[in-house]
């Protein structure tokens, strides 16, 4: 039970093509739904660390980790493109439709953090899963979620935070300004989901930290609002990354939910 190489997959979206960097982690045998990891805005595969891993070893499970476009050692986006508020619906709608036909997965579970999980949240409300877990989504944009990412945007230009993001990202111009503008458009103030949340029929665990500097806990409790049979999961001492701040008890609720709610 061990990670697989890092692979790359390659099919055309929009009339270009995108590589995409992945990994298979886990039981490799696992009978069980695979568990694909969505990331963070910032995110990659690298910058999970061993947090797939572990979860998936631990508990008998099969996960697949990988790079969104934009980011890892994926197709970085160009400098003068500017995504859109409908940046998460493209992920969700088109791009991971085209990643699981490549890879043949079919009705897996989602594992999605932060806007990761707003894509989660996106295509369960269209597709087929087994499930999904949702590590403090986004439904809304709320005043604390852009404080924070205004000096996410200073601590860019003023500290090394740029060279610390290199370490996870090929182009970490393209990481940083790809989440970093769309958020902080004007245009972006508006974005909700929450609507589009009626048509999920499958489980859903969604978890967050109790000091998430990123969100209030209004983002879980309104997906439990449209949706009552949601678990959720309140984790003390916690801030925006609970697979960082505490992995070990949101590693075992995951894992539990999981286990419960797929085929024996």
């Amino acid at each position: 039970m061990s990670s697989g190489a890092l692979r790359f997959a390659q099919f055309d979206w929009r009339g270009r093509p995108l590589r995409l960097e992945y990994q298979w982690v886990g039981a490799a045998a696992s009978a069980k739904p695979p568990v694909v990891f969505l990331h963070e805005g910032l995110g990659s595969v690298a910058m999970w660390k061993d947090f797939p891993e572990r979860l998936c070893a631990e508990h008998g499970l099969r996960g697949l980790v990988f790079s969104r476009y934009g980011y890892g050692q994926s197709t970085p986006k160009p400098a003068d493109e500017h995504w859109t508020p409908a940046f998460m619906h493209a992920q969700a709608h088109e791009v991971l439709p085209l990643l699981f036909e490549q890879l043949q997965i079919e009705r897996p579970w989602l594992f999605g953090h932060s806007d990761g999980g707003s894509i989660a949240l996106l295509h369960a409300a269209r597709f087929d899963v087994a499930g999904v877990v949702v590590v403090a989504p986004h439904l809304f944009v709320e005043d604390v979620s852009i404080a924070s990412i205004e000096k996410a945007r200073e601590a860019y230009e003023t500290t090394d935070l740029r060279s610390r993001l290199a370490r996870y990202h090929a182009d970490p111009d393209s990481a940083f300004r790809g989440w970093n503008d769309i958020w902080l458009n004007p245009a972006f103030r508006g974005w909700n989901i929450e609507a589009e949340l009626d048509t999920i029929a499958c489980p859903v665990l969604a978890a967050q930290g109790e000091d998430d500097e990123y969100g209030t806990l209004a983002q879980i409790r309104r997906i439990s609002a449209r949706l009552p049979k949601t678990e959720l999961l309140v984790i003390p001492k916690c801030g925006h990354s609970p697979h960082r701040d505490q992995p070990e008890l949101l590693a075992t609720e995951a894992a539990r939910f999981i286990l419960e709610n797929s085929p024996s």
